[in-house]
């Protein structure tokens, strides 16, 4: 997904590049070497530290990257001063979207791209979905409001498009591209689902040890059909991805 939206973007050298919810800082990383010389790589997000990471990960890479804690709903940016935008599934995160993409067009220069990602249907997410229907099927949550903040709000055809519009920004594509999530056993992806997903690791903390277990089960089953014979786990995914354009 990475490697699509910095495609889609195309950065060139003299380029400000903005990263926004860069979480670990992978997604701007990859357009780190395409602005130089004379470009910078700016790389936000709203926790500090998720920032810690992706600096040490900076360091690690060599990479001299700008680094800023931002607001996408009130970024700190001038009028028209960014070239391009990157932000891999972080806009439906935001609680104002409207104000976000406001945002994004703002900071944008004439004719300045941004390249932004969202997860598809819940449908298409089984490696993500499974722990909350199963808790769903056993009655131990609420069916969860669509319009909230959470990886599915801007899942419907066209949502994505609609803010995006919204904002005065000109979209010129919109695809969905097709992933797959792969783990080395059931018990891996248990354990990296669980410590990504806020969502769950809060319902975890206030089950029984038996409640649990059950939506672990239950979360199990629904991905018996991705299982291999080694027991490693190929789930398909489904993510959209749209590259829109401030106009003037």
């Amino acid at each position: 997904m990475s490697e699509r939206l910095v495609e889609l973007l195309r950065p060139l050298p003299g380029q400000t590049i903005v990263d926004l919810a860069a979480g670990p800082g992978d997604t701007g990383f990859l357009a780190a070497p395409l602005v130089r010389p004379g470009g910078r790589l700016v790389t936000t997000d709203v926790a500090p530290e998720m920032l810690d990471t992706a600096r040490r990960r900076a360091a690690e890479l060599g990479l001299d990257v700008e680094f800023r804690v931002e607001d996408m709903a009130g970024l700190s940016f001038g009028d028209a001063t960014v070239d391009g935008i990157l932000c891999r599934w972080g806009l439906m995160l935001v609680p104002d979207m409207d104000a976000a993409a406001a945002e994004i067009r703002r900071v944008l220069r004439a004719d300045g791209r941004a390249a932004l990602a969202v997860w598809g249907s819940p449908d298409d997410n089984d490696w993500m979905t499974a722990p909350g229907r199963s808790a769903l099927e056993l009655g131990l949550v609420e069916r969860p409001d669509p319009a909230a903040p959470g990886p599915f709000r801007l899942s419907a055809d066209g949502a994505l498009a609609a803010v995006l519009g919204s904002a005065g920004l000109t979209v010129e594509t919109v695809d969905d591209v097709r992933l797959v999530w792969r783990s080395p056993s059931l018990d891996e992806w248990w354990d990296a689902v669980r410590d990504t997903s806020r969502m769950l690791s809060m319902l975890l903390e206030r089950l029984s040890p038996a409640e649990a277990q059950a939506v672990r089960e239950g979360a199990e089953r629904r991905l018996d059909a991705w299982v291999g014979a080694d027991g490693s786990v190929a789930v398909p995914g489904v993510a959209r991805v749209a590259l829109a354009a401030r106009p003037d």
